[in-house]
């Protein structure tokens, strides 16, 4: 084969919680009272719109996560020898994006770098003037053409998103007005966006020329890997401890909530930071565990992600006791104690369906706020690899940038504009599914 599957530590946990989705979808859509919910959910047009820009970032995030190596060319003794380096099927639909890159910083949709150079020009004298772009623009004879050439491919980007769009959504027969809205005008800035991405770096390139529109959906990935990843070691943790201590009281109550009182009160960055750096240490002496950098990269992203879960769970697990608490005196909980109900019974038919919209709204809140954590911990320096891309690197990386004369503010705004968007659309769609999941809401 021309090329080698690579399956990573984190893309292993990515295709168990897929696997984990679609078994609870199966189940879900054979009980008619647990696909109720998620009926009223679909009836929300915000929770739509926003399911479809996470559906974006979701497919972004899942290209990525199909990794391979290519072949090389040179044989050792008739044995295919693979490049080292590790690639992704979303890097080779934007190869260009990877490929394409400058000698350093330039302006989005600029056509010259952003610093001058020392440059010969006609008559043999050496002058300081902005060069031209090797990629950027390279289409254009003159500069000057660019503001007309820009114009006119947002124009025709649009138009044929807003057409792509316009067909889907004749195909799958959607009626409702804001869900129209919605996709239209994401299509368009789709359609605006590959079109000018094909000849003009849209959000600039970095200082060693790299295309951030590039790094801001590499980005993507391993923010969603932070943010999904995590709930594995969260949710199972939060979940059986906080409806245990809250249903069983006693000294199981006291033992658990000691547990996670003195976990609580440790700073959980300084936790943290003192976990990623006792686990690159044993990653830097034991060079031989991996043969590729990303190999090395990756796990440190999965110990990062059981880090974050360890130190995150007790939140959850509080709110899960209390409500527990509160269920346990209600009639038909006592009712079903004294008719001898068993205790698994009632905790897995009763308390359970209760506390599934805490459990849901929770997720979702502690996806955006992992999100944003794995950018302040790459920030500070103990998140992930440093060579591995993320919202976090970016914006560390950017840190000096803003401090240079001329500013170069777009990395900063790349990434912010993407966790902006990821974040938002992630609590807006939590806010739908609390409303349509939580039983004193829906009493009709």
């Amino acid at each position: 084969m021309n090329f080698m599957p690579v399956v990573l530590w984190s893309d292993a946990l990515v295709f168990l919680l897929l696997a984990a989705c679609s078994a609870v979808t199966w189940y879900v859509r054979r009980h008619e009272h647990l696909l109720l919910p998620w009926r009223r959910v679909a009836q929300n047009s915000v929770a739509m719109a926003s399911l479809l820009v996470l559906s974006l970032f979701l497919l972004v995030g899942g290209l990525d996560t199909l990794h391979y190596r290519v072949a090389l060319q040179d044989k050792n003794g008739g044995e295919t020898v693979y490049s080292p380096e590790v690639l992704s099927v979303f890097d080779k639909l934007v190869e260009p994006l990877r490929l394409h890159t400058e000698k350093t910083y330039s302006a989005p949709l600029a056509v010259m770098l952003y610093a001058k150079e020392s440059m010969t020009d006609a008559q043999g004298r050496v002058v300081r003037e902005y060069p031209r772009l090797q990629y950027g623009g390279a289409h254009l004879s003159d500069a000057a053409q660019r503001d007309g050439d820009v114009v006119k491919r947002a124009l025709l980007g649009a138009l044929a998103g807003l057409l792509a769009a316009a067909v889907l959504l004749w195909l799958m027969r959607v009626k409702r007005r804001a869900q129209i809205v919605a996709a239209l005008v994401i299509a368009a800035l789709i359609g605006m966006t590959m079109n000018l991405a094909a000849v003009y770096h849209v959000l600039g390139t970095d200082k060693v020329g790299q295309d951030v529109l590039y790094l801001a959906l590499k980005s993507i990935r391993t923010g969603l890997i932070i943010g999904t990843v995590t709930t594995l070691v969260t949710l199972p943790l939060a979940l059986f401890l906080g409806v245990a201590a809250g249903y069983f009281r006693g000294w199981v109550d006291d033992v658990i909530q000691y547990v996670y009182t003195v976990l609580s009160s440790i700073p959980s960055v300084l936790l943290i930071a003192a976990a990623v750096l006792m686990m690159q240490v044993t990653i830097d002496t034991h060079p031989g565990w991996f043969d590729t950098a990303a190999a090395r990269a990756d796990l440190r992203l999965v110990f990062l992600c059981l880090i974050l879960g360890m130190t995150s769970w007790t939140g959850l697990c509080r709110l899960l006791r209390g409500e527990t608490l509160k269920l346990r005196e209600m009639e038909y909980i006592q009712a079903a104690q004294s008719f001898g109900v068993s205790s698994m019974r009632i905790l897995s038919r009763h308390i359970m369906p209760n506390v599934m919209h805490i459990i849901l709204i929770a997720l979702v809140m502690d996806f955006s706020a992992l999100v944003l954590a794995e950018a302040v911990l790459s920030y500070v320096g103990v998140g992930v690899d440093p060579s591995m891309i993320s919202f976090g690197t970016m914006i560390n990386g950017a840190r000096l940038e803003m401090a240079r004369e001329p500013m170069v503010w777009w990395a900063l705004a790349a990434a912010f504009g993407f966790m902006l968007v990821l974040v938002l659309a992630a609590n807006l769609f939590a806010d739908a599914v609390r409303d349509a999941f939580d039983p004193r809401l829906n009493r009709t």
